[in-house]
């Protein structure tokens, strides 16, 4: 089985040689498959898998009750919500099924076709059962789950003690109903895992396309009974995660428990098909809101039911609490709001299971806030830019919290606005926009504000018992060649965070970059951390790395101020060269890190010399870090058709200190693509049986190339801190593209349709969904 990956990733990709969850192997594999429910709701009445079981090439046949000897059930609690339902979940349906692809039965066998033939040999007779789809079904219909009525999962709500009377004494106020389809994140590569149980030692090894290794050692050890040093687990190249690959799943619960029961390594790589049904899916929130102003367009409150339909259970160990959490922490958040009330409810439905997924409830609260701010500015006649620049809010140090309770650090949302328009000049704008109405098309442009809550500290789930790391581990090794090796406990899906951190430690210590070799993804090298989510990895693991690499270069500059007789203080290293602030002494690293491998005798006053640092951070002296930013979008809509095309979609943003400006670009690009995929043409389409009718990726439409304009970065710094000894202000900047784009969008859309009178706040805004607008408007 190959080891963590290590060094530079992009020069292996290039050539074909990266090393994904199919491309390993181990010897004595058994391959799985999984039988997944028809139904999105049903009884099991018996399962006879014993012509499976006879088949040829299959090794066993598991349901629930043989994996339960070593598999416990769990249950997805949160510690800020201890009043959330939460049933118990196992690994394989335990007596009734609740969506559609629910693991029933695993295969494991010489491969995955004979495996599959072998899914056709198990009988399993089922008893339908109403199946709850939308939200009339959830709220009145007849619960999931008992000790859920109305089938609500869970029900939170802020507000402020004059929010009524805002509303009451307001010169205008407006409203709307929104909607937003349920899709989930297409990785390149499906989810899947080895698992290898050794009886003899007691130990798991699993390699694991995911993207929080050390999350799942824990889980696997709670659930499967086996103490957490003794359960490694490796990520090495994870194409893609997006949140999907962020959860536990039940299907590879199941596989690690086949693979103890049977003492031998299995391996399960889903299909395409499987994942449609049976991968982490996101949003599908219906939400009704309200905002309040006075005659000179001051923002004065706003009210915000959001209603967030989940699948069958709250997923663990996160639990599906994100999503709403986010709508209750932003709606209104980028106005000096003095008034808010905000409500969230999680139901529960028999659709797929629903958690985390890039943005994490961002883009509803952007897409809520900033449809109503423009709605407004039409009711008030006034220009949208200048009327959210009167009321943008004042964050920092000594300025209160958002009218909803949430403290910020200073956020430059006027510098966005003034960065985007000094290049997208609205009299340029309004002449692309006319010059595209005279030839017929429906032409908009529409701009959102958006703020993303990044790398969230400790207290983010609580203090109840969800084992998720919000702290990043790393150790520097100086090797005898001079060259520094990082362990890191950041993973590495694409977004470049080896790189990343990489350059860190690089220019802290004073190293050519390709002189650093960077170990991630691994459990047994890199220490207890949190891996990928909620865009922490560089402004948490990269603290950490610089935490390490300060310490280690004050060690390395000791000894060399002690060889060359200098004080540390005036000595530097640079591009590998230990040099005096005159520059007219100094040695090469590898010189000095040979004497101190291999004849440390020879060093000054006994020294002892470490040459390993290592750090751990996470930030404790805020929940989160924040960045903020200007979404804009133009685009065409054919009157005839409702097909719609983008024309340009550019992005100001605010990151805080920027590590790597192409790494930068690229996270907001890839996320602005899924934001406008969301906004445009991916739904998860469910029946009112709870059936997916577009499980394939020629029904469910991701957007492509030639559907994707080119999309713009510009920047926003902050002050320079260099030469303070301070960290850089280093903020997260993975789902900022996502959290702002379908909102800018549907201002898009809504644009363009307003000369007909009509208007859309339903996404993705297909084109039959468009026309269905005009023509309610009698346009």
């Amino acid at each position: 089985m190959s080891g963590p990956s290590h060094g530079l990733r992009w020069p292996r990709h290039l050539a074909g040689r990266g090393r994904y969850l199919a491309d390993l192997t181990v010897p004595g594999v058994r391959e799985a498959a999984v039988l997944r429910s028809p139904h999105a709701h049903a009884d099991i009445l018996s399962i006879d898998a014993t012509a499976a079981r006879a088949a040829p090439g299959i090794d066993a046949v598991f349901t629930h009750d043989d994996l339960a000897a070593v598999l416990r059930p769990w249950r997805a609690t949160h510690g800020l919500f201890p009043d959330m339902v939460a049933p118990e979940q196992t690994a394989l349906a335990a007596g009734r099924v609740r969506h559609v692809g629910e693991p029933v039965a695993i295969v494991v066998g010489a491969s995955r076709a004979v495996c599959e033939d072998a899914l056709e040999l198990i009988e399993v007779d089922y008893a339908p059962r109403p199946a709850i789809a939308g939200v009339a079904d959830a709220l009145s219909g007849p619960a999931i789950h008992a000790g859920a009525p109305g089938n609500l999962c869970l029900e939170a709500a802020r507000s402020t003690p004059g929010c009524a009377a805002a509303f009451a004494g307001a010169d205008l106020v407006v409203d709307a109903s929104f909607r937003f389809g349920r899709h989930t994140g297409i990785p390149l590569e499906p989810r899947g895992l080895i698992a290898d149980y050794e009886p003899g030692e007691g130990t798991l090894s699993v390699h694991h396309s995911h993207q929080c290794p050390s999350a799942m050692q824990e889980a696997f050890a709670a659930l499967l009974g086996i103490e957490a040093h003794l359960v490694r687990v490796v990520c090495p190249d994870v194409g893609g995660g997006f949140g999907i690959k962020q959860q536990v799943h039940a299907d590879e619960m199941a596989v690690a428990a086949a693979a103890r029961l049977l003492g031998r390594p299995v391996r399960f790589v889903a299909d395409r098909l499987e994942s449609m049904a049976s991968d982490i899916q996101a949003r599908h929130h219906e939400v009704t809101a309200r905002l309040a102003l006075d005659r000179s367009g001051r923002m004065l409150a706003i009210d915000v039911d959001d209603i967030h339909l989940i699948g069958p259970y709250p997923q663990y160990p996160r639990s599906s609490a994100g999503e709403g959490r986010a709508v209750l922490s932003l709606s209104g958040a980028p106005y000096a709001l003095g008034e808010a009330s905000a409500r969230s409810r999680a139901v529960f439905t028999n659709l797929g299971m629903s958690g985390h997924y890039r943005g994490v409830g961002h883009p509803i609260a952007a897409a809520v806030t900033e449809g109503l701010v423009d709605i407004a500015a039409r009711r008030l006649g006034a220009d949208p830019w200048a009327l959210r620049r009167r009321n943008f809010a004042t964050y920092g140090p000594g300025s209160p919290p958002s009218a909803l309770g949430v403290s910020f650090e200073d956020l430059p949302f006027a510098a966005c606005l003034d960065v985007l328009e000094a290049r997208h000049p609205r009299a340029a704008l309004d002449a692309w926009r006319e010059a595209a109405r005279g030839r017929g098309q429906l032409a908009g442009y529409g701009i959102a504000v958006f703020i993303e809550m990044t790398s969230r500290g400790p207290g983010f789930y609580g203090d109840g018992d969800v084992r998720v790391s919000t702290r990043d581990h790393c150790t520097l090794r100086l090797e005898p060649n001079g060259a520094v090796t990082c362990l890191s406990s950041v993973t590495e899906q694409g977004q470049g965070v080896e790189t990343g951190v990489a350059q860190i430690v690089a220019e802290t210590i004073g190293l050519p970059r390709e002189r650093v070799r960077m170990v991630t993804g691994d459990t047994a090298g890199g220490g207890h951390g949190g891996g990928t989510w909620g865009s922490r990895s560089l402004a948490i693991g990269g603290r950490a790395a610089w935490e390490a690499a300060r310490e280690l270069r004050e060690e390395i500059l000791e000894i060399a101020a002690e060889l060359l007789q200098r004080p540390p203080w005036d000595l530097a290293i640079r591009e590998g060269v230990i040099v005096a602030g005159d520059a007219g002494t100094g040695m090469d690293l590898a010189e000095l890190a040979a004497l101190a491998h291999f004849r440390p005798h020879h060093l000054p006053d006994g020294r002892q010399p470490k040459l390993v640092a290592s750090a751990s951070f996470g930030p404790l002296d805020a929940p989160f870090r924040a960045g903020c930013g200007v979404q804009l979008s133009c685009l065409e809509i054919d009157p005839e058709t409702g097909i719609l095309r983008l024309a340009r979609h550019a992005v100001a943003h605010f990151c805080g200190a920027v590590v790597n400006p192409l790494l930068v670009d690229g996270q907001i690009k890839g996320g602005v693509a899924q934001g406008l995929g969301a906004a445009l043409t991916e739904e998860l389409d469910y029946d009112a049986e709870g059936q997916l009718l577009n499980a394939t990726l020629a029904e469910y439409r991701v957007p492509m190339a030639v559907e994707t304009p080119e999309i713009e970065v510009l920047h926003v710094h902050p002050p320079s801190e260099a030469g303070n000894g301070r960290p850089p202000r280093w903020v997260g900047v993975g789902e900022a593209g996502t959290s702002g784009a379908s909102a800018a969008v549907l201002n898009a859309v809504n644009d363009a349709l307003a000369p007909r009178g009509a208007a859309l706040w339903q996404i993705p805004a297909t084109p039959a969904r468009i026309l269905a607008a005009l023509d309610a408007a009698g346009a």
